[in-house]
């Protein structure tokens, strides 16, 4: 219930200026919640808890479009489990972003001259961290413009050492649990990062390539075998050329060798299930330094490995006359030499997927190296688990499928990386023995010989940190309060394009090392794309940076547009017209909120409600079921429902519709005021909580400026359900005059009458209840239609309907607007049939159309239906339009 006259000191707190400032409001509440500490969690420990981990964008990055979606998503939820009494926690943090962050580095030194080699690994770590203090915040600097009430005190980076400590023990155990292990494979290589890469962080494109048929002569008899290869650059690195066991045109050469030309080297013929003989020639060079599969292959044959491309990209010392060459260099090269020594029979165009490297675009060069890999199986198969037996749910559901194709076709993970920024692997080498050690401390010596050790110079791929952040930001591996209350998380929100990077990563390991799930619902957005439903991009210029959004439009309107386009899993076009469209809402609710203080007297005390008049009823009633769907749309995470729930309530039901009667009622019935004001205080009290999470600065504005409970609105409890008596009959009664009250609008609409002009209208009702609803709110309705005065009727066989009038349907009955007087009746029967020849003409348009055999045979269905209901609906039109020229007449 409302507190009465003590809050009459508390309300006046906050005085509404004119014209809503977004940018003077937003800044200043967000400071107060801050300062006033309600971000943190209550640590109830009666209270449910939920708790989020915001995913951790880049150090690098700046706030775009699709942040911007997530982080209010996640702000909504936070916001209404807080207001429902949760002990809620946001945790928020940022990504170390090794090779982004390191690349960014990289160019600020050489833009000075420096290369880092030059100054060392110490000293270029050093650097990175300046720059992290110096660039790394501004991200989260824009999340708080975009009004996140995130627990900031609890603020982590994954290089913290606390990070850290987690990152090094997960790594040593999984080493000592033999789910890590070194060795020499195949790997995701960029050439321009120098590292190698995850397959998950190669994106492939189709593009143009060209397919070569090379011959390889046979050794010990006269012939030779074709293979086709879209890579002639490594056949200088051939071990074996390869057939299908069951391929009747090869396989009685299996066991022969062939020469690899250019190079001369003499190599068997092997024969292998692997080998597609529908590809090329059925043949199939194998260069195992340098593809995957001819690695594996190359694995089961023992086949000798020869490395041909370097890290670099160029060629090695084993390429001989082709030493030093870029790769493609070299490519041209030897289709050149090998087109002059007739081995080439022939070459094809075709489309086929090439691997670049996510971070920089370089084409990625499959290479021999030596790294370190988690081995994947054991830890998929729990955390497949957890989603087919629904500890784990995914919104939408259809991205479980998705989630568990790749999760039962996964390959081991290439966790090192050969760059400097980033967590180093705790792995230790013997300078005498080679002996290798995995410790959570530098050993000082080897433990086999007692030498000197050091420690390996590659760092650890950034995700396997981030697979970590749901339970090492709160503490672990100790077992911390914040770990025992917040873990597992409730929600994770974020992009469905990181599925496989990180949402598989951090279930997977979450279940391996606290033996819970990390979340129990994964909560997946979509892209949000240009107007016209492209992909943002700097190439084509489209990108929409929200701070600039927010710099015009507020914080609130930038979310509210977003909220109220999106859907769990759906892709979005971003707007500015419908930022602006919630820019207008804002400022209309403002005004609304103004109106109501304005109308407050001075002493005014709140009286209990126990609404008994029919708009009072209708408008709580309204609002009872905005709370009851809301209530449920959040739940469910449909937050696009739910915004449009309380958009439209507030808009239509508080504004348009029981503002203007309130106007009426304070100035015909003074006696009513106390009732009206107190109704129109609860419900805006009662409407702001429920639009809080979703614009949450004009309503802490707003709030602040009328009688409440409480220091914030946000810590404000959720709004519940109102018991009523007569609802039901409030609720038929508000909808006949609703109806009434549009067609009477829409008829001066009709004959575009001023909106001063008093008119007479004749109303007729199908039964006596009807009209006793009706006159029930004679007054309002004659009011807000501008009416001089009202003729009220009862469906008879003796009311006849009335002459030179226009006629509307409302529900319950019809309502007439009577015109002599009123307009120039010949003219606006001049004006009704030239509408209708107008409608007439495109009707017979229509209807040759559809005559038209040709036009039903190749028009695709949906035009024809289009056509079919456009003739439907101006028959209808003209049939409206003759009466109405006949009322005239």
């Amino acid at each position: 219930m409302l507190r009465g006259s003590e809050s009459k000191e508390e309300f006046r707190v906050v005085e509404l200026s004119a014209q809503y400032s977004p940018h003077e409001v937003e800044q200043k509440w967000y400071s107060f919640w801050k300062e006033q500490g309600y971000f943190k969690p209550n640590m109830n420990p009666e209270a449910p808890t939920f708790s989020i981990v915001m995913p951790p964008p880049n150090v690098t990055g700046i706030l775009h479009v699709g942040h911007a979606l997530n982080n209010t998503w996640q702000d909504i939820l936070i916001r209404f489990h807080r207001m429902l009494g949760d002990n809620t926690l946001w945790l928020p943090g940022t990504d170390h972003a090794g090779i982004h962050t390191q690349m960014k580095v990289e160019e600020l030194l050489r833009s000075q001259n420096i290369d880092r080699r030059s100054i060392g690994r110490e000293a270029f770590i050093q650097e990175v961290w300046q720059w992290k203090e110096k660039y790394g915040g501004e991200i989260l600097r824009q999340v708080e413009k975009l009004g996140a009430s995130v627990d900031w005190d609890r603020l982590r980076f994954t290089m913290d050492e606390g990070l850290s400590k987690a990152v090094t023990e997960v790594f040593v155990r999984l080493y000592e649990e033999g789910l890590i292990y070194r060795g020499n494979y195949i790997t995701n290589w960029c050439v321009s990062c120098r590292t190698a890469l995850s397959d998950i962080e190669v994106e492939h494109d189709d593009e143009k390539g060209t397919l070569t048929f090379i011959r390889y002569p046979l050794v010990d008899e006269p012939g030779e075998i074709v293979v086709a290869t879209t890579r002639p650059e490594t056949m200088l690195g051939d071990t074996a050329i390869a057939v299908h066991p069951d391929d009747p045109r090869w396989n009685h050469l299996v066991g022969h060798q062939v020469k690899v030309p250019l190079v001369d080297r003499i190599i068997p013929i092997i024969a292998d299930t692997y080998v597609d003989p529908e590809y090329g020639t059925g043949a199939v060079k194998v260069t195992p330094a340098h593809d995957p599969n001819d690695f594996q292959m190359g694995e089961r044959h023992q086949l000798p490995q020869i490395p041909v491309i370097g890290e670099d990209g160029r060629m090695t010392e084993a390429a001989g006359p082709y030493q030093g060459l870029d790769r493609y260099e070299a490519r041209q090269r030897i289709i050149k030499d090998l087109d002059e020594r007739g081995a080439i029979e022939k070459q094809e165009d075709l489309i086929h997927s090439v691997g670049h490297c996510e971070k920089c675009g370089t084409v990625i060069e499959p290479l021999l190296s030596l790294q370190w890999f988690v081995k994947i199986k054991p830890l998929a198969e729990p955390a497949l688990n957890a989603v087919r037996m629904g500890a784990i749910k995914f919104v939408p559901e259809r991205f479980e499928k998705i989630y568990t194709n790749w999760m039962e076709n996964i390959r081991d993970w290439c966790i090192s990386r050969q760059i400097w920024w980033g967590h180093r692997i705790p792995a230790y080498y013997c300078d005498h023995c080679d002996h290798v050690m995995v410790a959570r401390e530098a050993p000082e010596h080897c433990d086999v010989c007692g030498g000197p050790v050091h420690q390996d110079e590659d760092v650890l791929d950034t995700w396997f940190s981030s697979a970590l952040w749901p339970f090492s930001t709160l503490g672990w591996p100790d077992q911390t309060e914040d770990l025992k209350t917040f873990y597992p998380t409730s929600v994770l929100s974020t992009a469905y394009d990181i599925i496989f990077f990180w949402v598989s990563r951090m279930i997977m390991q979450g279940i391996h090392f606290t033996g819970q799930k990390p979340f129990t619902t994964v909560l997946l957005h979509g892209l949000v794309r240009d107007s016209q439903g492209r992909k943002m991009s700097k190439s084509l210029g489209n990108g929409v940076d929200p701070m600039d959004v927010i710099e015009r439009y507020g914080a609130d309107a930038l979310r509210m547009a977003l909220v109220l386009s999106s859907a769990p899993g759906n892709d979005q076009r971003y707007s500015d017209e419908r930022v602006q469209a919630a820019s207008h809402f804002a400022n209309k609710i403002y005004n609304a909120i103004r109106y109501v203080r304005m109308n407050l007297p001075e002493n005014f005390v709140l009286k209990p409600l126990n609404p008994h008049h029919v708009e009072d009823v209708w408008i709580i009633q309204q609002l009872n079921q905005t709370i009851e769907k809301m209530t449920a749309w959040l739940h469910e995470f449909e937050f696009g429902q739910a915004a449009r729930a309380i958009y439209d309530f507030l808009w239509d039901d508080y504004c348009d519709w029981y503002i203007e009667l309130s106007k009426i009622r304070l100035r015909e019935y003074p006696s009513d005021a106390d009732e009206v004001l107190s109704t129109l205080i609860y419900v805006a009290e009662q409407s702001l909580k429920l639009l809080h999470p979703f614009m949450p600065f004009v309503t802490e504005e707003l709030w602040q400026s009328i009688p409440h409970e409480g220091e914030s609105i946000m810590i404000a409890p959720w709004p519940e359900v109102m018991p009523l008596s007569h609802q039901e009959q409030a609720l038929a009664t508000m909808d006949r005059v609703k109806s009434l009250i549009r067609a009477g609008r829409n008829l001066r609409a009709e004959v575009n009458l001023p909106p001063g002009q008093r008119v007479q209208f004749f109303a007729v009702a199908d039964n006596a209840s009807v009209l006793g609803d009706w006159r029930q709110e004679e007054v309002a309705i004659r009011e807000l239609l501008r009416a001089q005065d009202i003729a009220w009727h009862v469906k008879s066989e003796d009311v006849a309907k009335p002459h030179h009038a226009l006629t509307g349907v409302a529900l319950g009955g019809s309502l007439s607007l009577l015109l002599e007087g009123v307009v120039d009746l010949e003219k606006e029967a001049a004006r009704v049939k030239k509408m209708m020849d107008q409608t007439q003409a495109e009707l017979e348009r229509v209807e040759r159309q559809l005559g038209d055999q040709k036009f039903l045979e190749r028009a695709p269905e949906p035009v024809v239906a289009k056509a079919k209901a456009q003739r439907e609906e101006l028959v209808s039109r003209i049939t409206r339009l003759k009466e109405r020229w006949e009322d005239l007449q």
